[in-house]
């Protein structure tokens, strides 16, 4: 059946913002719901994309053979649309599962990872774009590109494939890295043992050359692809980084040595010893699909990240501001540890925005063990996302476990009073939830001191 229109329930989303834009540039109307406007729907308005921001049934185009409704399973399933849609006998279909249909028949290249997935794949897009070109559907917006999704008419998809939902298991990669199987999401796998499972699941599902970070609890009984591994510096890795050296502003420098050879002085574009790593990945995927090494080299080098991944807002040698997306404690540890780095033996002051009931719940000893890592810790309360409060589970539950030297326990709304008097030195900002609107005041407020 042919479509002329796409509605999405829920379209202000990372992941179906992308869907939206692909539709937009394959000339379909597109239009949507979602809950509270954003940076991100404001966008999708300035590019022609119809959104509004509570229940209107009417607004859904009516003709129900020509169009096409995609949702994202943080709709609840009485939300008003989405019972109109199904009463009306409109096709409906999830995120995932419209990813997948996209990216079938095509060359189909994974990041799969409880972490380190959005970085590795726009690296890994971008190398595309440099070189072949690509359709990119990506977690994060690119800074190369202002955008989560790359268009291209080369029959090659890249795509970040999220365990969430297990919505990674609608992906049949011919290409697929797995960057992590720390345990998250345990609200709907139950154990780590059914989260790593998961995993095994869509390794299963990879065709051509599945790439592992070494040490992760996979094995070639469990895909029937090629496996090799990858490592920021293990030599026993197929593909690893050695001789990496960092310059003063923490960006390094690698030689990648890899089953074809040696590729010298691999600058990577974004600073921080995290992005090692996330380039060793993103450049296997790259020379497994059969780049060329200078290319990929290249392409690296002129990588500026995503947004909100180690995104320094403020740089100077007494004050500086740096924004990150965290919200797992190896993601957190992992962040602290680069931004130490990146600015040695300066203090480190850190606002954390816990994101759900349930990871809060699920890690509260791992969250605090990393925030103990910062000089200060100012920690704001839960956001719950698509949770209802469980008895118990607050923000204190990490505070009173937390060691750091100095620590805070504030309401988000408190935030931008207590910053305004408080000496500062390193700002960091972490958290998947609604902490990203303070971005741009913080950033105006440490301007006003320079």
């Amino acid at each position: 059946m042919e479509y002329t229109s796409v509605y999405f329930i829920g379209i202000g989303g990372i992941g179906m913002s992308a869907i939206a834009r692909y539709y937009k540039f394959k000339g379909l109307a597109v239009s949507g719901y979602d809950k509270t406007p954003s940076d991100l729907t404001a966008a999708l308005e300035r590019e022609g994309i119809a959104v509004h921001y509570e229940s209107r049934p009417d607004l859904i185009p009516a003709d129900t053979q020509k169009t096409l409704v995609v949702y994202t399973p943080a709709v609840p399933k009485d939300f008003p649309e989405f019972l109109y849609v199904q009463q009306k006998g409109y096709r409906v279909i999830k995120r995932s599962r419209m990813l997948g249909e996209i990216a079938a028949g095509q060359d189909c290249l994974a990041v799969a990872g409880t972490h380190g997935k959005t970085t590795t794949s726009t690296l890994t897009a971008h190398i595309l774009t440099q070189t072949r070109g690509c359709t990119a559907f990506l977690g994060g917006i690119s800074k190369n590109y202002r955008t989560n999704l790359l268009t291209s008419h080369n029959p090659v998809v890249v795509a970040e494939a999220d365990e969430f939902d297990r919505s990674f298991l609608q992906l049949f990669p011919k290409i697929a890295v797995i960057t992590a199987m720390d345990a998250d999401h345990l609200d709907i796998y139950g154990d780590l043992q059914q989260y790593q499972q998961a995993f095994r699941d869509f390794a299963a599902q990879v065709s051509g050359t599945l790439i592992v970070k070494k040490g992760l609890p996979l094995t070639a009984a469990d895909t029937k692809a090629g496996l090799k591994t990858y490592h920021a510096n293990d030599p026993a890795a197929d593909f690893h980084a050695e001789n990496a050296r960092a310059d003063a502003c923490g960006h390094f420098t690698y030689d990648l040595r890899w089953p074809g050879g040696l590729v010298r002085d691999i600058r990577v574009g974004i600073p921080g010893r995290i992005n090692v790593e996330n380039s060793v990945g993103a450049a296997a995927i790259a020379l497994s699909y059969g780049l060329d090494p200078e290319a990929v080299k290249a392409a690296i080098g002129s990588f500026q990240g995503v947004l909100r991944r180690l995104d320094v807002h403020l740089n100077t040698p007494g004050l500086s501001y740096i924004d990150d997306y965290a919200h797992h404690p190896a993601e957190l540890a992992a962040a602290i540890a680069s931004m130490r780095d990146i600015f040695p033996g300066r203090k480190l002051t850190a606002v954390f925005q816990p994101h759900l009931y349930t990871r809060t719940r699920d890690f509260a000893p791992e969250f605090a063990e990393a925030l103990s890592a910062v000089d200060k810790l100012i920690l704001l309360d839960i956001y719950p996302a698509r949770e209802l409060p469980i008895e118990g589970v607050t923000s204190e539950i990490i505070f009173n476990r937390v060691t750091a030297p100095e620590k805070v326990l504030l309401r988000k709304e408190e935030l931008m009073d207590y910053l305004a008097k408080e000496p500062l030195d390193v700002l960091a900002t972490f958290g998947a939830g609604n902490v990203d609107r303070y971005i741009q005041p913080i950033t105006d407020l440490l301007q006003s001191r320079l």
